[in-house]
């Protein structure tokens, strides 16, 4: 009997060690971007995160880190790659420089001309297939999130193509964005987003190009006095996950994130344009930029001096590709 106790206690002490030693640890999830919390991007992220936990039931923890307090815009891609992090938000300008030129077709200028063509295209096969790209480099597209269209900004008053001649221009690593201001005269100069209000303020750049939340949240604003209503380019982000750590999940943790995507980008696309709008207010109330509106005639004046962007881009891109994008354009606006 006293040999049984024994070996029962054993037992059941063994039990109790076993106990919170096999309980798994939350899965962690990093998630990284470079613009402030109180934007789209900012507030996608944040509901991704509490989804994520609660269809989880708290096996996985999101850590959110914003405006470039993990990583900077040329170190997130790498670093997602290595699995240093495991979910990034970066524009569609950054694909390029990965070798993946064909996301840079949403940086042509005018080429979508509203978020109902937008919505056509990422939510359509033409979007999945851009999304399946990303496969070969390691990393699993999950889905599209908007920022908005973008506005000129400089210290000068920008209203016709030469008023662009010699002005140095902030541009995200992008060949379609130099094409841009070079068919303008302009001079672009790469730069990390984190970097770009203090190089106004100094005067290393002349201006840049963001949406409105961007430049009210950066506070661009406050040291760029003219900003164009020009609505020429867009910007956006696709949500990717490191490929291995994605594949490895089991699914009954995929699935509920899957989920919590779905809805935080629905969430987060809705709380764009409310943002750039917002954001906007903001800025005419603070009296810090005068805002330029552009005349029928001086739009179309701009639109022409960048149709050589498109004859640049198509030899990257593909001219497939491009037309596909127009189509889709002229059916919606049909």
């Amino acid at each position: 009997m006293r040999t049984f106790a024994i070996a029962a206690s054993i037992a059941a002490l063994a039990l109790g060690f076993a106990g919170p030693a096999s309980a798994q640890s939350p899965i962690i999830i990093k998630f990284s971007h470079v613009v402030a919390t109180d934007t789209p991007k900012g507030k996608g992220a944040e509901k991704f995160k509490e989804l994520a936990e609660k269809y989880t039931g708290g096996k996985v923890k999101v850590e959110v880190y914003p405006n470039s307090t993990l990583y900077k815009d040329k170190e997130e891609l790498e670093a997602l790659q290595l699995g240093s992090v495991q979910m990034l938000a970066p524009s569609n300008s950054k694909f390029g420089p990965l070798g993946i030129r064909e996301f840079e077709v949403f940086d042509l200028p005018y080429i979508l001309p509203d978020l109902k063509t937008l919505r056509k295209v990422t939510e359509g096969p033409l979007g999945t297939r851009l999304l399946k790209l990303l496969d070969a480099k390691g990393i699993t597209g999950l889905a599209y999130w908007d920022n908005g269209f973008k506005q000129m900004s400089a210290n000068k008053k920008l209203i016709t193509p030469a008023d662009y001649q010699g002005v140095k221009f902030r541009i995200q690593s992008s060949r379609v964005l130099q094409a841009q201001f070079k068919a303008l005269s302009s001079l672009p100069q790469v730069m990390a987003f984190s970097e770009v209000y203090q190089a106004l303020q100094t005067g290393v750049v002349d201006g840049q190009e963001n949406t409105w939340s961007n430049i009210y949240t950066q506070k661009m604003h406050e040291v760029q006095k003219y900003i164009t209503e020009t609505n020429h380019g867009y910007i956006g982000y696709v949500v990717i996950v490191n490929k291995k750590f994605w594949d490895d999940l089991p699914a009954d943790i995929r699935d509920p994130l899957t989920k919590a995507m779905k809805e935080a980008t629905d969430f987060s696309n809705a709380q764009s344009q409310k943002e750039n709008d917002d954001a906007l207010a903001e800025i005419k109330k603070s009296g810090k930029s005068e805002i330029i509106k552009l005349t029928g005639e001086q739009d179309e004046a701009m639109r022409k001096a960048m149709e050589p962007v498109y004859k640049d881009a198509a030899g990257r891109i593909g001219q497939p590709l491009i037309d596909e994008f127009l189509k889709e354009a002229k059916s919606t606006t049909n």
